[in-house]
């Protein structure tokens, strides 16, 4: 006799497929870098682009605003899209891939400069009562994944606080007595506001 298989409820998922817009984003970032296109230039206008691609205005308008939000492009109102500067996010894989080919050595005293200029901005950071924030009860820093990211909070956005992510890839901070010791002197440069002896203190960071 010929048991019975037991019977379930559960079928497969339904195969998800990329949404029309995102399809669409995807291919007009690709057509801006086949074109050659550069920053400040101007995509063709809305109602002309959506009848050249086949698609409504619609669909077109969420993949501009997808592309807004990626950094590509900036949707000016009554001028159409305009081509943005690539972020060093964008460049990362060319990167990567210069990097692979460098001294390691290099690479460190590259990270070294960039956190320095860090160290620098955070020391200068006008409100002590964050500064502070870098320090434990018994005056010292942990370690270096609890100090750092203090000191990029409070040096702000900017070019070299990408630069860092990017580097940090390739030349992390091992986690050493020595490296320890570098980070009293650092935070405690931040807490008083000696932007110098910040900087100075990072660039010990790499045992070269």
């Amino acid at each position: 006799m010929t048991k019975k298989r037991p019977q379930t409820s559960a079928v497969p998922g339904r195969l998800e497929r990329p949404r029309l817009y995102v399809q669409l984003a995807d291919h007009i970032a690709r057509f801006i870098e086949a074109q050659g296109l550069s920053p400040g230039d101007r995509l063709p206008p809305e109602r002309l682009l959506a009848a050249e691609l086949g698609v409504s205005r619609a669909s077109l308008s969420r993949a501009l605003v997808a592309l807004e939000v990626q950094g590509k492009v900036e949707v000016q109102h009554g001028n159409g899209a305009v081509v943005l500067a690539p972020t060093l996010e964008d460049e990362k894989p060319a990167l990567s891939s210069l990097w692979a080919e460098r001294d390691p050595a290099d690479l460190a005293r590259a990270r070294e400069a960039v956190m320095s200029g860090l160290a620098r901005s955070a020391a200068a950071h006008p409100d002590r009562s964050l500064r502070l924030a870098l320090l434990d009860a018994d005056g010292s820093p942990v370690r270096f994944s609890d100090t750092w990211p203090c000191v990029r909070r409070l040096s702000g956005p900017s070019l070299l606080a990408e630069l860092d992510d990017l580097l940090a890839e390739v030349a992390p901070v091992d986690e050493s007595q020595f490296v320890a010791h570098r980070l009293v002197a650092l935070a405690r440069a931040v807490v008083v506001g000696d932007e110098e002896a910040a900087a100075s203190a990072c660039a010990g960071l790499f045992r070269l």
